[in-house]
């Protein structure tokens, strides 16, 4: 059974709709057992770095995640899902995240005042993906697909191999997907992101990870 992780800072009912339209049966649960007995973990999560690890805290989620994927279980953080898998955030100060992903979640660089090509920051709207060549689950992503951002920090892993996707934003490639072994995130939002975002979790339920 798939779990999508419930802490009250998840966009759940979007994402609910998602797997449902791929027929992925599915329990979306704030219990530790749920987690500890999920097949596969789908951590969804909006709004800040630390309101969102104090979120998982105040239900005693954050060993239960961090023994589940340890233990072998795959998982997909999105959105500030994603951002909470590394070591720690710098949103609103210095804070620690579940570091099962070494590297640090910072902001997005600001524009220059005369880039014609300058991204607001947040970014907020739809974005090509730049895949890279150990893009795990995004073998099939296409030139015409793009996927739905709203966020103002990325995931800066430290190790330039966990990267598998990026996106060009005020002239410098920003992770937009990162993947180590059978840990994966996404900085956009795949349940937001039409057909492609669809294709992008039926992958992450079908692929055979190796640790």
């Amino acid at each position: 059974m798939i779990t999508v992780v419930d802490y009250g800072r998840g966009n759940i009912f979007s994402l609910g709709q998602a797997l449902r339209l791929l027929d992925v049966a599915h329990v979306i649960s704030d219990r530790p057992e749920d987690i500890a007995e999920a097949s596969r973990i789908v951590f969804p999560g909006v709004g800040a770095f630390a309101d969102a690890m104090q979120g998982l805290e105040e239900r005693g989620l954050v060993a239960p995640l961090r023994a589940a994927v340890r233990g072998g279980t795959p998982i997909l953080g999105i959105c500030v899902g994603c951002q909470l898998l590394l070591s720690r955030g710098e949103e609103f100060g210095d804070h620690g995240g579940l570091d099962l992903i070494p590297g640090t979640v910072a902001r997005l660089p600001e524009p220059a005042a005369d880039d014609p090509d300058k991204v607001r920051i947040p970014n907020v709207g739809w974005r090509p993906l730049e895949v890279r060549a150990n893009g795990l689950l995004f073998g099939d992503v296409r030139a015409e697909d793009w996927m739905y951002f709203v966020h103002s920090y990325a995931p800066m892993v430290e190790d330039a191999a966990d990267v598998a996707a990026t996106i060009r934003v005020n002239g410098q490639d920003i992770p937009a997907a990162i993947v180590r072994d059978h840990v994966v995130g996404v900085q956009f939002h795949p349940e937001k992101s039409g057909p492609a975002g669809l294709r992008l979790l039926a992958r992450f339920v079908n692929e055979t990870f190796t640790q």
